[in-house]
């Protein structure tokens, strides 16, 4: 059996020995009173690298996002998603089903909606209409390719949202991507929205964790949607402590995963029956377009499997690569290698 290389997603990162150790020492108490020690610091860490009053330990992203949603958007409310953002098409209709609201998808460039589309879809007060509960944006985005929202677009949408009032969530589960390859701070996108949830168990290579970010009022009204929907934490900084160690120790790494994509998306795109759209590949995914009419993405993936690189579907013909931190630059170029041999099973030449 040929060494594996997992390119499906940065959520298969492994915690690293240092986190490991961390988890078996943390100081815990029990959270839903508020008396976890770990998580109060994570929390508050969290809260002042965004420059936000307060923050809420989640479990994961889409808890983060669908819990941000319900605190800001009230039954009935209608919410403005871009038309391929992951709140729209991975959260398994949480919008509606736990905030009681409905989705209004805006067909982005690059994942990015245009300002002036925002701001014709507020919706003006009408008996016939919802209210324009929230907006959400996305940054990275992840079926656009890991792009990176441009900071003028966002703070042109936020001069919309705030004319209307209307508030503004990020679902920043890869923000960290975008603060490196933009080279923009932390505090400098968050300024421009009102919450934002950010992932610890991807890049950053925590286990488990996410945490969102906002006024404290939101938080509090955040926290009871935590509970309700089950995610009241107990004795949680055994998961917290690793999270504090990737927030402090693992940011600047994902440099590397940004070049080993870089590497493998420009290799790809000389390869026979693929093409990549290199404007795209802006942090960490690679999404690659099967070219030739006899090929499509699942048995590809499937052979390509067979030959121990394991990549995801995002598509028919559409094939996503992620690179992450147990992912070396020997490990791309087996990738690589491997790529073209599956290639040629299928009879594609040059």
């Amino acid at each position: 059996m040929p060494k594996r290389v997992d390119l499906r997603s940065d959520t298969v990162t492994q915690p690293t020995e240092q986190m490991r150790r961390l988890m078996a020492k943390a100081e815990v108490g029990d959270d839903v009173y508020g008396e976890d020690p770990t998580v109060r610091k994570l929390e508050e860490l969290a809260a002042d690298m965004f420059g936000k009053e307060a923050a809420l330990f989640v479990t994961s992203g889409t808890q983060g996002n669908q819990v941000a949603i319900a605190a800001w958007a009230e039954r009935g409310d209608e919410v403005i998603v871009e038309a391929e953002s992951h709140v729209f098409y991975y959260e398994v209709a949480g919008i509606s089903v736990i905030a009681g609201a409905q989705p209004r998808p805006i067909v982005g460039q690059m994942g990015a909606m245009d300002p002036e589309d925002v701001r014709q879809a507020i919706r003006k007060r009408d008996i016939h209409q919802p209210r324009t509960g929230l907006i959400c944006v996305e940054n990275t985005h992840n079926r656009a390719g890991g792009t990176v929202l441009p900071i003028e677009i966002l703070r042109a949408t936020a001069s919309v949202a705030r004319e209307a009032g209307v508030p503004l969530h990020m679902d920043g589960a890869r923000i960290f991507n975008a603060v490196v390859a933009s080279g923009i701070g932390e505090r400098t996108w968050a300024n421009e929205v009102d919450s934002l949830q950010f992932c610890l168990s991807k890049g950053l290579g925590a286990p488990v964790g996410s945490v969102v970010v906002g006024p404290r009022a939101m938080i509090d009204r955040a926290r009871v949607w935590r509970k309700r929907l089950g995610g009241g934490l107990r004795q949680a900084g055994v998961l917290a402590a690793p999270c504090i160690w990737a927030l402090t120790n693992m940011v600047e790494r994902l440099a590397e995963d940004h070049a080993h994509a870089k590497v493998l998306a420009e290799r790809l795109a000389n390869m026979p029956g693929i093409t990549v759209n290199l404007e795209t590949v802006q942090t960490n995914i690679v999404l690659a377009e099967l070219t030739h009419e006899d090929v499509m993405a699942e048995p590809f993936i499937a052979e390509l499997a067979n030959n121990g690189v394991l990549a995801t579907a995002f598509g028919p013909r559409t094939v996503r690569f992620v690179t992450h931190k147990d992912v070396s630059q020997a490990d791309v170029e087996m990738a690589i290698d491997r790529i073209r041999q599956t290639i040629a099973h299928f009879g594609i030449a040059q």
